[in-house]
């Protein structure tokens, strides 16, 4: 890109300008608040906007960006990413900045990654795709300039492993990430083109050569990031400006730093913050300001990187990424072979520490700070206290060096304390002339923690290095270091009791279970910790993993013997060859190993059925695609954020702001009474909910006011110094379903929604020889997790008009919510939608308030108003899944087959009636999918004093789904029997199918279930691998492994829908549909459809219709009665309304044509448009597609096998296959519905598997964003993953016979539950078999079934009861 200078200025200059690029551009500017993130710069003061706010933690990978910094002394470039959400502007001096457009744009040329992640069906909705493609690019300039060896031409250096961890950071809701890898996968050298899945470029079965020449090219050019020369001439040294308001410093030597920090001793220290990387902002949130800015990163002292015998010592301002590249190198000779094995271990354990982005930028330093003064749960401290590390610090004048253990066991050090380096011992084994036999130093880190590969905290780590003498009488620990860190102590420590028991002592199965029990002792998680027994269970099972391989024969030890690294040891009877690696959960592939996707095309209907890319895909990998808050701010543009109430029941007496609070920039403060129409906020067929709290709060996350501020940072701020006072006095909550039931607490339910009862309950129970009565299942709740926040833009608009930009799903409503509250009509409202950046149901009812808010705004202050809520906010706000407790009876047969059954349901809806209504006609639609002889139930929707739920994909049918499981899997576990018998002897025939679902039913051969279930089976090999399984439980103790098949049945339901074609006088095509583009590929669709319909006219170039449609933003004034978009079938009623309204286009031109063709001959589209333009024949057709009773429901049929294997030592559950057979009907683009079933499948994961979505007992949710809410990442997925689309024929009531991908494949999940219990059940058994009298069988599994749950049903004593049972036998 070209080199173009952006200067700013303000009335008074400072000493330094601050100087650096953007994709090329030169900025330059002399006053900057220091505060300011890399991030708020490019989305406000540039056209640069791909890099996007998904959490401000530097934890989603959404705002990635590439910073390039030359040195000249080497007269080379750095390249790496970061945060740029985290990352301080004031901080990039120097530096050459590259996003998403900066790599390839539509005017310069897309980046062959860009096509390719396009072309992979990569991107879906498609705002976290720039910073996939930001992240992969980085690999691969960083691979190129490499010295390995010249890759095959077209590939980069890359290797297969590389390219998929490239992404590992990175966050995605929508794809499930298969795609995503398998396109970082094609610039991989060492790939096998054969491993590539579903892609647009090259059919299935062409040779290697040619889908290379039809991958968009990628030589070494591509991958070179090339940095401005007007930068080459910047001094290397830091930003400096002062200003009466603000500061920032970037001193350059310690007796610089030492007079910063004697300045202004008078005033308060805490409004000074010294940085290197502000990455620790990501953890600990800014709720105030700083005026004063330290960067330590030029202080030689502190960036130092030193090499000698005694070990090698690094600077506190050195980045994670290079310490770590700093121990792995470390191959100099005066190293010894134990002293390289240490480093490269401990190099190992930090690449599990965050995510590549963040160790690019954040200090090595800063973590030991955020350990020492805030309690951080470090690994770093963990594993290098292991190891006797040291520290520099220097304190007013005074410098020491000493033990980390001190450090960290000192007071947190005051503000004019710096940590200036780290010195890690280079360690060598002792010499012991008397010694017999071998001595070897053992060195081992672990780390327990959702996500295998880092991007989470651990629930414990630790770090063991022990020297060991083998003699024949057996192995004796002469000395060693154990350390436990983040199991909820202030930090890390050493058990120093525990390695005094342990020296100078033989080990034995005796003295390992005496050091166990001092452990027991030893670890002991502070009050509040979550899971406290857990964490102690992890730091038994760490120790006895690293000592028990040493309890085998000796002279078998000896043989084995190699490296030092104990894992190389034999386990005798404990482990053997299979459960070596114990507690490596690298072990496997960490990501996705093998993928195989079958699809099925048709092109009866062509283009229709083609699998496409999705429209779209291109510009969103450039970052170029346009979202709500990519709108440029209008002049004037204010920002708001919502304060809101943390009491569930309360009068609210007034709100104030925190004495001494600075409110810079605050404008105003918005609430009910400022409300000139109806206090509405959202609405539904059932009821509305309030905009704000009118002097009663209800919830816990109840909108109380909205601060307007000239910044969004500004607004948030002031929103968190905003202080509620309450009055709570003879107020009494319902926080719970059982107090709701009660105190008669329900929304009602119309009658036309309630399920209709299925046969004679108590004839079924009589007929049952085996019964259970009042069972329990409790299922808790799930956020929705879109990466765009909700958004909205206001602008007031002449003659009383208000013009919204929303990210909506359902902008219609949200229009009529808006025109009630601000008391005008719906013609002074207009809405407008383009695309959502992820929606999952969340951006349907839960966004109306936002847009209502910030329109109320906007009309108040008559200036334009814009909202982006940030991910904290969002997270307590929106309601999420709806949590229930179901108690039910069941009645069977002695072979499982199930003759009656009855649910009572309790559901919690919140405080607001939203949808909730829905949620018992939702459930049962999925939980019919076996036959149940007789189906009673009694179903109350409670209305508590917690935020309102909503429509959450697969809304009550998720849950419906896995109440069917959890019964089978009962009555398989009552009856002793294989839990797949039972379900198939319960599957449905069609004459059950037709008495649960009736209408919906459908025709005989539309019933493809039972086909389904069998082909699944063989194409699994599901039967051959339950006896392989069965073989590797026997053969290994401490990990089992768990097998399910399950299938699904799952009703959906048309709705009317709008559509609106016109075609343009050069032949253009212009589509408007109701249906929101979410990047479920509805647009895409779309236009196949308008290009096959309008295709029927059959003249000259109709074949090329696709490149001519555009579908547009929707527009609330231009289309009416547009609903909303959810429930699985906008895409095919959408498809439909456009249909019709070509049908009506090919009505009118046909006849025009024919009399043309008689005139003229051959005629090309663009002639007989442009002739019919000319005659006045309407070229624009609308319709309302409205189903009929035939086609108004039906039902989509699926199975999916999944098998897991949990370690038992500490709760991890690697999913090592999905096999999924869904069917789609004739699908209109097996691509899209290819991508939401992976999608869905994987958000599926999350809900069973990993997300908690905790509250207070106040009902305040206390998930901590990307922190402590974990969705599934690229390490999460299963290892195979197998999918495929099957074609199930001709459907006559269908949308050209096609049927819904978006919901239901969601329910496909609960099989890896299923098996994950499977698992621990094998584990129980084993438990059961060392003593104890607990049952091995009939347990309940929670959902999610996060590693504290598996670990704690696999017995949290596990070590201890093996250990004494082996001392007992």
């Amino acid at each position: 890109m070209g080199e173009h200078s952006h200067t700013r200025t303000t009335t008074k200059l400072t000493e330094q300008s601050l100087v650096f690029a953007v994709n090329g551009e030169r900025f330059e500017l002399f006053q900057v608040d220091p505060s300011t993130t890399l991030l708020e710069f490019l989305r406000s003061q540039t056209s640069f906007k791909s890099p996007n706010l998904g959490c401000g933690e530097g934890g989603c990978g959404a705002c990635v960006v590439l910073l390039s910094k030359y040195d000249p002394s080497l007269d080379k470039v750095e390249d790496f990413t970061v945060s740029s959400c985290l990352t301080l502007l004031c901080s990039v001096n120097g530096c050459s900045i590259t996003t998403a457009e900066g790599i390839g744009n539509s005017k310069d040329g897309f980046h062959p990654i860009q096509e390719r992640f396009s072309g992979f069906h990569a991107s879906q909705c498609g705002y976290c795709t720039p910073g996939m493609c930001v992240s992969l690019y980085s690999a691969l300039v960083n691979a190129d300039k490499s010295d390995r060896p010249e890759p095959r031409p077209g590939f980069s250096k890359l290797t297969v492993p590389e390219a998929g961890k490239s992404i590992a950071g990175n966050l995605c809701r929508c794809t499930g990430y298969r795609p995503i890898v398998d396109a970082c996968k094609t610039f991989a050298t060492d790939v096998d083109m054969e491993d590539l899945g579903l892609n647009s470029f090259w059919k299935k079965g062409e040779c290697d050569e040619v889908k290379l020449r039809r991958l968009p090219p990628y030589s070494h050019g591509n991958g070179t990031c090339v940095f401005p020369e007007f930068l080459k001439n910047k001094t290397k040294a830091g930003f400096n400006m002062e200003s009466e308001a603000c500061y920032w410093y970037s001193p350059v030597s310690l007796q610089q730093l030492q007079r910063l920090l004697q300045m202004d001793d008078e005033n308060n220290e805490t409004s000074r913050k010294i940085v290197v990387s502000n990455t620790g902002m990501g953890y600990y949130k800014e709720l105030k300001r700083f005026n004063k800015y330290i960067d330590l990163r030029y202080i030689p002292e502190l960036s130092i990187i030193k090499k000698d015998h005694t070990g090698i010592e690094i600077g506190a301002a050195v980045t994670i990424s290079k310490a770590i590249e700093t121990l792995k190198e470390a191959n100099e000779p005066q190293f010894s072979q134990e002293g390289k094995l240490v480093f490269k271990k401990l190099a190992d354990h930090m690449e599990k520490i965050a995510s590549g982005f963040l160790r690019n930028s954040a200090s090595i330093g800063g973590n030991l700070m955020m350990a020492q003064r805030k309690h951080f749960p470090s690994d770093i401290a963990t594993i290098l206290l292991s190891v006797d590390a040291m520290v520099d610090i220097l304190t007013d004048q005074r410098h020491e060096s000493i033990m980390l253990e001190e450090f960290l066991g000192r007071p947190p050090l005051d503000s004019k304390s710096v940590l200036l380096a780290i010195k890690i011992p280079c360690w060598r084994l002792g010499v012991d002339i008397s010694s017999q036999g071998y001595t070897k130093l053992l060195f081992e880190t672990y780390r327990a923690a959702p996500r295998p590969i880092g991007n989470a905290l651990p629930y414990m780590n630790s770090a063991f290095l022990a020297e060991v003498s083998l003699s024949k009488a057996g192995i004796m620990l002469n000395h060693c270091r154990l350390t436990f860190g983040a199991y909820g102590t202030k930090h890390a420590i050493r058990a120093r009791n525990v390695e005094e028991f342990l020296s100078a002592k033989f080990l034995n199965t005796s003295v390992l279970y005496e050091a166990i029990k001092i452990l027991e002792i030893t670890v002991v998680p502070e009050d509040g910790t979550s899971h406290p027994a857990y964490r102690l269970s992890l730091a038994i099972g760490f120790l006895f993993d690293f000592l028990y391989p040493l309890l085998g024969n000796p002279a078998e030890i000896s043989s084995f013997w190699s490296d030092g690294d104990n894992k190389a040891l034999p386990f005798s009877d404990f482990k053997g060859k299979q459960d070596s690696n114990q507690l490596d959960q690298t072990k496997f592939s960490t990501l996705l190993s093998s993928a195989k996707q079958v699809i099925q095309l048709s092109e009866e209907y062509n283009p229709v059925g083609e699998p496409i890319k999705k429209a779209g895909a291109t510009l969103q990998a450039s970052g170029e695609a346009v979202y709500v808050d990519d709108i440029p701010s209008p002049s004037n543009c204010l920002h708001g954020a919502f304060i809101y109430s943390t009491e569930p029941l309360a009068w609210v007496k007034d709100i104030k702001f925190k004495p001494g609070s600075s409110l810079d920039g605050v404008i105003k403060l918005i609430s009910s009474k400022d409300i000139p129409g109806e206090n509405i906020g959202a609405q539904t067929m059932f009821g509305s909910e309030p905009l704000y709290a009118d002097k009663l709060t209800e919830c816990a996350g109840q909108r109380i006011a909205l601060v307007v501020a000239d910044t969004q940072r500004n607004a948030d701020m002031a929103a968190n110094l905003a202080v509620i006072n309450y009055d709570k006095e003879n107020l009494d909550p319902i926080l719970s379903v059982e107090k709701a039931f009660e105190r008669c607490s329900f929304f009602e339910v119309p009658s036309s929604l309630y399920p209709e009862q299925v046969g004679d309950f108590s004839k079924g129970m009589a007929e049952a020889d085996h019964q259970i009565h009042s069972a329990e299942i409790k299922l808790g709740s799930q956020y929705y997790f879109y990466m765009e926040t909700q958004a909205a833009l206001a602008v007031p608009d002449e003659d009383n008009c208000m013009i919204v930009y929303s990210s909506s799903q359902c902008p219609e409503l949200a229009h009529s919510t808006i025109a009630k509250c601000l008391g005008v009509p719906g013609h002074n409202v207009r809405v407008i939608t383009r695309r959502v950046g992820g929606g999952f149901g969340g951006k349907a009812i839960k966004a109306m308030p936002v847009s209502t808010a910030c329109a109320l705004a906007a009309y108040k202050l008559q200036r334009p108003v814009r909202i982006y809520v940030n991910r904290q906010t969002d997270m307590i706000m929106a309601g999420g899944r709806h949590p229930m407790k179901i108690t039910y009876s069941v009645g069977f047969k002695g072979n499982g087959k199930i003759t009656a059954l009855r649910l009572d349901i309790l559901i919690d809806a919140g405080i607001s009636v939203d949808i909730s209504p829905l949620l018992p006609n939702h459930m049962f639609g999925s939980l019919r999918k076996y036959d149940w002889g007789a189906l009673a139930f009694d179903i109350k929707v409670c209305k508590t004093n917690r935020p309102s739920r909503s429509s959450m994909r697969a809304p009550g049918e998720v849950q419906g789904s896995f109440i069917a499981e959890a019964i089978i899997e009962n009555v398989a576990s009552t009856l002793s029997l294989d839990v797949d018998s039972v379900r198939s002897i319960n599957l449905h025939k069609y004459e059950s199918l037709e008495l649960f679902f009736k209408n919906s039913a459908g025709e005989p051969l539309e019933y493809t279930l039972p086909s389904i279930w069998n082909k699944l089976g063989t194409s699994s090999s599901f039967y051959h691998r339950i006896e392989m399984l069965k073989q590797f439980n026997r053969c290994n103790k401490w990990r089992k492994r768990g097998i399910s098949r399950v299938p699904i049945v799952h009703e959906v339901t048309l709705k009317a829908t709008p559509g609106k074609v016109s075609i343009l006088c050069d032949g253009s095509i212009v589509v408007e549909v109701g249906g929101i583009e979410l990047g479920q590929g509805l647009w895409t669709k779309v236009k196949q459809m308008t290009a096959y319909a309008l295709g029927l006219i059959q003249c000259g170039g109709t074949d090329e219709l696709l490149e001519k449609v555009r579908v547009i933003q929707t527009d609330t004034l231009s289309l009416i009665q547009g609903g909303t978009t959810a429930g699985s079938t906008t895409s095919e009623s959408s498809c439909e309304a456009v249909r019709r309204c070509c049908d009506i286009l090919v009505e009118r031109l046909t006849a025009f044509k024919e009399r043309l063709v008689e005139q003229m001959g051959s005629l090309k589209w663009e002639t007989l448009i442009l002739q019919a333009y000319n005659s006045s024949v309407n070229l624009s057709a609308i319709s309302l597609y409205v189903p009929d009773i035939s086609s108004l429901s039906y039902l989509n049929y699926g199975a999916a096998v999944s098998e897991v294997e949990i370690d038992v030592l500490t709760g991890q559950t690697t999913i090592l296959q999905t096999d999924i057979i869904y069917d789609c009907g004739q699908s209109l683009n097996p691509a899209v519905d290819l991508g939401q079933t992976e999608g869905a499948f994987v958000q599926g994961i999350g809900f069973f598997m990993l997300e908690e979505y905790p509250t207070n007992s106040k009902g305040l949710v206390t998930a901590e964003g990307t922190w402590t809410y974990k969705i599934p990442t690229v390490d999460t997925i299963p290892k195979q993953f197998n999918v495929e689309i099957l074609n199930s024929g001709h459907h006559k009531h269908r949308v050209l016979s096609s049927k819904a991908s978006g919901e239901p494949p969601l329910t496909l999940a609960v099989p890896v539950h299923c098996a994950v219990r499977a698992a621990i059940k094998e584990a129980r058994e084993q438990l059961h078999s060392w003593g104890g009298d607990e049952s091995s069988s009939t347990f309940k599994l929670e959902v999610p079934a996060i590693m504290p749950v598996v670990k704690e049903l696999c017995g949290l004593d596990s070590v201890q009861r093996f250990l004494q049972w082996t001392i007992g036998s």
